[in-house]
């Protein structure tokens, strides 16, 4: 989830794992990693637990690569960033109710917040998803809003743009929940722009419908349409957005 998007100055490695990631093709972009490398495995271990949470297909390849990177990482910060993806892969599994991972996930990321210094570039992603955590499974969103914070803080510090992006929407949909419209709106417009910038299409079409549930007409039904029009160009992905863009039936 977390990222910077694409630069002249990537490498060009990067940069064909990003366009194939950012265009919901995270099988593909896993494929072009080294295998047998800590970073290598690491990161295909990220891109294929993001496709079960975007598409809740893929669990038990996601597994496979998370123990080959739990097997293959040596320093704290290696055994921290696994141990943040076995949370992240527990969570979605849980959201997605495949299984009930929760106490999994929270050991997880207790463990990864062990490993991981404050104040290090993988805090920020750490933070973020202890606020998803506290937000979707264990419904404190007190303690939801200051672990996306601290997020949103760390994230700007260390130039993480798509992770701003975000900490943006999820500090926003909190302020919709307390009925605050214009942090809401705010909030979500950023999370839009910044995607809609990097060219990160598989988040697009989730940041306009969450700033069409913010507007008022006839601005929200443009959004949704729009994210109908994106959602349907990526083959329904993600696989959860269909259900809260599916027009209500028509009534007698």
């Amino acid at each position: 989830m977390s990222g910077n998007g694409t630069t002249a100055g990537d490498d060009p490695l990067q940069t064909a794992v990003w366009r194939l990631r950012s265009r919901a093709c995270w099988a593909d972009a896993a494929a072009l990693l080294p295998a047998g490398t800590a970073a290598g495995s690491a990161q295909r271990a990220a891109l294929l637990v993001e496709r079960c949470l975007y598409t809740e297909q893929g669990w038990q390849e996601a597994e496979d690569a998370l123990r080959t990177a739990e097997a293959l990482a040596h320093s704290d910060e290696e055994r921290g960033a696994a141990a943040c993806e076995r949370g992240h892969l527990a969570y979605a599994a849980t959201v997605h109710r495949v299984r009930d991972r929760v106490d999994e996930a929270r050991a997880a990321l207790g463990r990864a917040a062990a490993l991981i210094p404050p104040g290090a570039p993988a805090r920020a992603l750490l933070d973020f998803r202890r606020g998803l955590l506290a937000e979707n499974l264990t419904r404190a969103p007190q303690a939801a809003r200051a672990a996306y914070r601290r997020a949103h803080t760390a994230a700007a510090e260390h130039s993480d743009t798509l992770l701003l992006s975000f900490t943006w929407r999820h500090l926003a949909g909190l302020a919709l929940r307390d009925g605050e419209l214009a942090e809401a709106r705010r909030g979500f417009a950023e999370s839009l722009r910044i995607r809609e910038e990097l060219g990160y299409l598989v988040g697009t079409a989730p940041a306009l419908a969450s700033l069409a549930d913010a507007e008022t007409e006839p601005e929200a039904s443009r959004l949704r349409e729009e994210a109908r029009r994106l959602h349907r160009l990526l083959g329904g992905v993600p696989t959860w957005l269909t259900r809260h863009l599916t027009p209500p039936a028509a009534t007698a």
